[in-house]
Order: structure tokens, then sequence, then C-alpha cells
């Protein structure tokens, strides 16, 4: 085996912070979307836990939210944050529409035909589709960062789904199930150029409100963090 099949390199996928939201909007692609005060708080305390970590690569969906988030962690290694299309938001076809529970675009009949195919999905971006792009998005990262670590800062639903596929696990799942809370980082162990071990941590969980961890349930009138 070659020293550089040997090679090990970490690649963080991180979740962008707390988006300012206020009126619950599927935001998906849509630009103009950033962080709330706490989103940044959430930035400031992923880039105090990586601080002392051999980052040599920062990367971000060209998304203000993700590029946001990347600035702080960036800044404290004296690199500029890239950007990867690669790494955006899965399309969706209730981006800009509002997607309460109990009170969003669920109740209206015109939008139930999107709903008819849950393994594709058909309301959006293929999960297979998804799979592909970040798959590269990860190799080009690893790449950057040789036997060293990087950062990509992306969106709750291409990072879980690239994680399941990873994990082989089946792509269409339950979203309230998904393991990756805002600010959350789904870490990839390459040896060479292949993946070896996946972890999960939540740097900033102290800071997410109740609401929006994992495994809980949605709150009616809780504010929302659609589009993440």
């Amino acid at each position: 085996m070659t020293q550089s099949e040997n090679e090990i390199t970490v690649v963080h996928v991180m979740r962008h912070g707390e988006v300012h939201n206020p009126e619950g909007v599927l935001y998906g692609r849509l630009p103009g979307y950033h962080l709330s005060d706490l989103g940044r708080q959430m930035a400031d305390r992923v880039a105090e836990h990586l601080a002392d970590r051999d980052i040599t690569h920062v990367v971000a969906s060209p998304l203000e939210r993700a590029q946001e988030t990347a600035g702080p962690i960036a800044k404290a290694h004296g690199l500029d944050v890239a950007s990867d299309e690669r790494l955006i938001e899965a399309a969706n076809v209730f981006q800009g529409k509002t997607f309460g529970v109990g009170d969003g675009a669920l109740r209206k009949p015109t939008n139930w035909r999107h709903l008819t195919n849950p393994f594709r999905p058909s309301w959006g971006e293929p999960y297979v589709d998804q799979v592909v792009r970040m798959m590269a998005a990860l190799g080009r990262a690893r790449d950057a960062a040789r036997g060293h670590e990087a950062v990509c800062v992306s969106h709750q639903l291409p990072i879980w789904i690239v994680r399941s596929f990873v994990e082989r696990r089946r792509l269409w799942h339950d979203p309230r199930k998904r393991q990756c809370t805002l600010a959350s980082l789904t870490s990839f162990t390459y040896r060479g150029d292949r993946i070896v071990a996946v972890g999960y941590s939540e740097p900033a969980r102290d800071l997410v409100p109740a609401h929006l961890r994992a495994g809980a349930k949605p709150v009616k009138g809780a504010s929302k963090g659609f589009g993440a």
C-alpha cells in the first residue's frame, strides 16, 4: 500500500446555523436568507470547537446562510471560504411557500400532486442526484485537504442523504428522524480515497431550540427552520 493510499483525511460536513425566517417560509435555494443572531452564535461556537483542528480547506454552499456559517471557521484558520454549487440545498417545488404544522402548503389540494412518490421524491430533487453531487463535493474537499481536515458547509437534506448512502441505509426516510441538527458536524474519515468512518457531533447543541433538535416533535406556531 502506498503512502497516499494510507493517508488519513477528515471532511467535516456542517449544517449551517439558524436562519432569520419569522414567516416560516421554506426558503430552499432562494437568496436573501441570512443567519439570525442565534445562528451567528452557533457559527462562532463551532469555529471555537474546531480551532485546534488541522483545518486546511473551508468550502460552503453559495447560499448566504452557508457562507456566513463558514466565515468564522475559515477566519480562525487564516483561510478564505471557497464556494461549491454541489453543496447547495436540495431543489423543492414548495420553495417560497409556508410549510408549517397544520397551517401551510400541505393543506392545499393543488399541492397534493407533488406528494405521490416519497421514494424519488416527487416534490423535489431526486435523492440519487443529491448523492452524486454531494459525493463529488466531498471528494473535491478531500483532495484539497489531503492528509489534513476540511470543512464543507451545506444543508440538512443533502447532508443526511449522503450520510445515508455512505452508511448503506435507504435514501427515503422520515424527515423528523434525521440526525442533522443546526450547526452539527457529520464527519467523514477517508483513508486514501475510501471512506472508513462516519462521525456525528453537535458542538452548539445547547444553542439549538428544543423543537429543532433531531427527533423533536413539530410544534405549531413555533419558529421554523425550513429549507435548512
